[in-house]
């Protein structure tokens, strides 16, 4: 079975984006760059909500010729990689992607059962829908030492606790990963 992985840079109060839905502030060193570059390429599919997807396709197909070889490396990475998007309100989606609009949790339990290697899932709502199914394996968190005071929470309230097992610190310059794995 896949396993399924939920990341995102977080600020220290807990969000992905700021009150705009900027994430300007998670500007990865070429270190960090170079680690998710690494990591992406062991996935074999990508969860995105509709808000992630937008953001991501916006920027990752458009990135120039004369952009940083890791950033083309990454936009290369993400326009290849099959994805699937959840959205109820989207018509169509590109760059190897395919559109899912309904029963979210049925799709990515036939998804995690379709294999056995990795998945990560993109965007808080959707993690949130997946969390009180037990089908988030694990979660890492790079903390970026930013306050926000608002904007999306990386964990919308639970409405029960989630246990989780730290399996991993990591420091890159600035930022530091944490790894969990559900109990």
């Amino acid at each position: 079975m896949r396993r399924l992985i939920y990341g995102f840079s977080v600020s220290l109060d807990g969000y992905i984006n700021d009150r705009d839905g900027s994430i300007d502030w998670t500007d990865p060193d070429d270190e960090l760059h170079q680690f998710h570059n690494d990591r992406f390429r062991d996935v074999e599919v990508s969860l995105h909500g509709r808000r992630l997807y937008e953001l991501m396709a916006e920027y990752w197909p458009h990135v120039p010729d004369d952009a940083p070889r890791i950033e083309r490396e990454f936009a290369a990475l993400w326009t290849t990689k099959p994805k699937v998007v959840f959205s109820r309100t989207l018509t169509e989606v590109h760059w190897n992607s395919t559109l899912v609009a309904e029963h979210a949790v049925e799709e990515v339990r036939r998804l995690k059962a379709g294999g056995d290697g990795v998945m990560e899932v993109g965007g808080a709502s959707l993690a949130a829908s997946l969390m009180p199914h037990g089908l988030i394996d694990e979660y890492q968190l790079f903390l970026v030492p930013v306050v926000l005071g608002g904007g999306t929470p990386m964990f919308p309230a639970p409405a029960e606790r989630l246990q989780l097992r730290l399996a991993e610190t990591r420091h890159f310059g600035r930022v530091v990963m944490l790894r969990y794995l559900a109990e």
